[in-house]
């Protein structure tokens, strides 16, 4: 006997009742993008000016030591670029914001414990992240099973 699979509804679609829902969720989901995606390709292109006020010493260690890992920065800058461009063009929506969580949550600790001072920007990344997540969550549902069984051919 053949097991009927249902699809999550679409979160656009879930909201098309409540305007403003819906238009709260796009906002939120086009800002995320961008402050994922401009940071990301200024890691590849470098065109964003550096701060004129120096770093404190802990951020600055940090940064160093991701830049002299040799692989570590371009990863992040990759995944963040990668991620902010499906948020952007609202495609793999759920899969964005589960590669890009871990991310968020570094850069968030990076400013509240390493340079407090710009922790503004990150608190809304991170506000976003968590918002967005509620809003897909019936995505998540399959990947948080207790116990999954592997899909048959």
């Amino acid at each position: 006997m053949a097991t009927e699979i249902t699809l999550p509804v679409d979160v656009a679609e879930r909201h098309t009742t409540k305007p403003i829902a819906r238009h709260l969720l796009t906002a939120a989901r086009v800002l995320m993008g961008l402050l994922l995606f401009v940071p990301g390709l200024d890691g590849f292109l470098h065109f964003v000016p550096q701060p004129s006020t120096p770093m404190p010493e802990g951020a600055v260690a940090f940064g160093s030591a991701l830049m002299n890992a040799g692989y570590m920065f371009p990863l992040i800058k990759g995944t963040e670029l990668i991620a902010g461009t499906l948020l952007l063009v609202n495609r793999f929506v759920p899969l964005a914001l589960a590669l890009i969580a871990p991310v968020v949550v570094n850069i968030f600790a990076f400013h509240a414990f390493l340079a407090p001072s710009g922790v503004a920007v990150p608190v809304v990344l991170l506000a976003l992240e968590v918002y967005l997540a509620w809003a897909y969550r019936d995505a998540y549902r399959p990947m948080l099973a207790l116990r999954a069984a592997p899909g048959c051919a």
